[in-house]
């Protein structure tokens, strides 16, 4: 177990523990920072090594499969305290994704990145459970904060990577990773003492029984998950090459991804913040439909003008799901919050993966307008399974 919560009114403890929150979202923040260099590093690897753009492509999935073990990490921290998995993971990251590029073949690239991949497991199974607890009562809002961090270094880390490759080359990248290693301090300085136990809940439950008094709630919020993964692929991974090829140069298509971004550091934010006020399940509601219908107006539109306004809206409306689905999973399993905080971070990567490849597939076969069209029905889809989600009392 990681640390005690509180449900007491605003005092001196709870800013202390808002201010704590707020430190590791930026550690969030600095470590993904980090994982989004690769897409932007990928080509120079391909120059360096002269391998093929496939087998590059493949370097991907060493950082992607370490994922699967956040069930089994989340299960170890409801036991044991792995606060310092969390406080060396943006060191461990960054010194080793900052250094990928200076790799002298491509197995020990494969090598680096399944450690990279281990360290954003342990993070991501282990911080959220930490910020929620010292959330308490704000839950919502506390993986809003997470979730902006890790809005936040994604958008940030590709503009650092080839910023550092064009002025300092190469090698120069490895100066990157102090940012890194600078926030493992500061987590160490704010994390180390903090107390093990959380006082107000009883010890976990053993695994099967642990699993079997999740999956009535966790079925459908893992179809949330899947569908959402559909949607998110269109959004973002394949949006620059979706407007390339309805005419639009491609720096207004890279443009588009940061507006994007933008859209969804708000989103994040303030779902969680208003999921926290109006429930879990009212902010789902609205954020589902709207990201329905704006695709759908963003599909049809046709001025630049308004497109970039579409998409700085499903940014903002898209994004809001994730911090709401973490709270739901935290506040529903007390006993497990890390199990259950792992299966679900894990099922995220994952479909996040499949539906990649799936929206790929899809755009080969018939076109990628057309599965643009059909992902619009991914959020709607989702309305029933919101249905099913257990009810919840609204906070104050």
């Amino acid at each position: 177990m990681l640390t005690e919560a509180t449900d007491s009114p605003p005092t001196t403890k709870s800013f202390s523990q808002t201010g704590q929150v707020i430190t590791i979202a930026a550690a969030h923040a600095a470590h993904d920072l980090y994982i989004s260099f690769l897409p932007a590093l990928i080509p120079v690897l391909i120059a360096k090594l002269s391998i093929p753009t496939a087998q590059a492509g493949t370097l991907t999935l060493f950082l992607q499969w370490p994922s699967l073990l956040q069930p089994l990490i989340g299960y170890l921290a409801d036991r044991v305290s792995l606060r310092y998995l969390v406080i060396m993971a943006p060191a461990i990251t960054a010194v080793f994704m900052s250094l990928l590029g200076l790799a002298p073949s491509y197995a020990v690239m494969a090598l680096m990145l399944i450690v990279v991949g281990l360290s954003a497991a342990s993070l991501h199974a282990v911080a959220p459970v930490i910020a929620g607890r010292l959330s308490g009562r704000r839950l919502g809002r506390g993986m809003g904060f997470w979730s902006v961090g890790g809005e936040l270094g994604y958008t940030v880390g590709p503009i650092a990577v080839v910023t550092a490759i064009r002025y300092l080359g190469l090698g120069g990248v490895a100066w990157l990773m102090l940012v890194g290693v600078m926030a493992s301090v500061v987590l160490f300085v704010r994390l180390h003492d903090m107390p093990d136990q959380r006082r107000d809940t009883i010890g976990p439950l053993p695994w099967r029984e642990a699993l079997r008094s999740m999956s009535t709630t966790m079925r459908p919020i893992l179809g949330i998950v899947i569908l959402r993964a559909f949607i998110m692929a269109a959004l973002v991974t394949y949006l620059p090459t979706f407007l390339t090829r309805e005419g639009t140069d491609l720096w207004f298509a890279g443009t588009s991804l940061s507006i994007l971004q933008l859209g969804s550091m708000a989103g994040a934010w303030l779902s969680g913040l208003w999921s926290d006020r109006w429930g879990r399940r009212t902010v789902l509601w609205i954020s589902l439909i709207l990201t329905a219908v704006l695709m759908a107006v963003f599909l049809l539109s046709t001025l630049q003008a308004a497109r970039l306004v579409c998409l700085l809206l499903l940014g903002f409306s898209s994004s809001g799901t994730f911090p709401v689905l973490l709270a739901l999973v935290q506040e529903n399993f007390p006993s497990n919050q890390a199990l259950a905080n792992g299966i679900f971070m894990a099922m995220s990567f994952a479909m996040e993966s499949l539906a990649v490849i799936s929206m790929g597939l899809a755009g080969d076969l018939v076109g990628l307008r057309t599965a643009y069209i059909g992902s619009v029905a991914a959020p709607l889809l989702c309305l029933p399974l919101v249905a099913q989600l257990p009810a919840e009392r609204r906070r104050g």
